[in-house]
């Protein structure tokens, strides 16, 4: 069930057949109004394997066709090529798909932007590690002191006392330069908890397609009962987490947090157990499937219940 749908018992039942009716009635006229171009992976590949389209995307890049079209003179006089039939060649292989060509010039589409976006910040071309260092905050299994490390383009956060994992995610090496580990470690937690959150409320991360969210019983893990699946519809992107992560973006939990002088905005995730582990997860109800999250902050707690599309359903202040 999507996490979308929040009909309950019997009575829904002649809602969510016309609410369906007319779901099917908006995909209808959306698929009749949209029209499509494809180009295939291998032809994307083969335009993009020339130095001088790679060229011409750079040169876009500094010339900012982010903000305002590029000349074609000011682009080729940017791109170091001698001939401009040549030049023209390859600027008409790359404007369709990957550049909008105006009467005002070129600038980028966003398959372009894109392209320059992995190439630019080392996504495609780089390879980087980042040996151990040390990460405020203790671990939620034995308190003990965190290390943090970066191998395979994926930023880790453990114990150096008892090996568990926090957090580990991949992270773009671009989003190595000119940080300290701090700032990289900032970085980190904006970067995981906006794609956490953007999958919660069903758009996903890597595609924009619609994500399915459910609730897992005993997962793959081993150190979790329950866990939260998140599903991309149309790329199959697939993100696992704890329940806890999924309330980062949840307004009562911010205000409670807030009010207690703690940001979780800012405050790095990893650093509360309800977000790296279930050990403050209960399961209330099994049919329907019911999660209680109980999170202290000052003395008081929230309890927070989600049902099986971990929508809440319910909170409680405990002081």
């Amino acid at each position: 069930m999507s996490q979308f749908d929040r009909t309950a018992g019997a009575d829904a039942g002649a809602e969510t057949d016309a609410a369906a009716d007319l779901d099917d009635a908006d995909r209808d006229l959306t698929a009749a109004l949209r029209t499509e171009s494809r180009v295939l992976p291998a032809e994307v590949f083969a335009t993009l394997g020339n130095d001088t389209r790679v060229d011409i995307l750079r040169a876009l890049l500094e010339l900012g066709a982010d903000e305002d079209p590029v000349s074609f003179t000011d682009l080729f006089e940017r791109v170091d090529i001698d001939d401009s039939a040549n030049f023209n060649y390859h600027l008409r292989q790359l404007t369709g798909h990957f550049v909008k060509r105006s009467d005002d010039g070129y600038e980028f589409r966003y398959p372009g932007r894109k392209v320059v976006s992995a190439i630019f910040t080392g996504t495609l071309t780089e390879r980087a590690q980042v040996g151990f260092f040390p990460v405020e905050g203790s671990c939620y299994d034995c308190d003990g002191d965190l290390h943090g490390w970066y191998v395979d383009d994926t930023l880790t956060v453990g114990c150096a006392d008892c090996g568990a994992i926090q957090v580990s995610y991949p992270f773009p090496s671009g989003g190595l330069d000119d940080r300290t580990t701090d700032e990289l470690l900032q970085a980190f937690h904006h970067y995981v908890r906006h794609h956490y959150c953007l999958a919660a409320d069903g758009v996903c991360p890597e595609c924009t397609g619609a994500v399915e969210t459910t609730l897992v019983r005993d997962p793959d893990e081993e150190d979790l009962d329950l866990a939260v699946e998140h599903v991309c519809r149309r790329c199959n992107y697939r993100l696992r987490s704890t329940v806890g992560v999924t309330l980062l973006d949840h307004a009562e939990t911010l205000l409670f947090f807030s009010e207690r002088g703690v940001d979780l905005n800012t405050e790095p995730f990893w650093t509360f157990d309800w977000c790296v582990s279930d050990e403050r997860t209960t399961v209330v109800s099994e049919d329907p499937l019911r999660v209680r999250l109980s999170l202290p902050c000052g003395g008081d707690e929230l309890r927070v219940v989600v049902d099986e599309s971990v929508t809440v359903v319910e909170t409680t202040l405990v002081d």
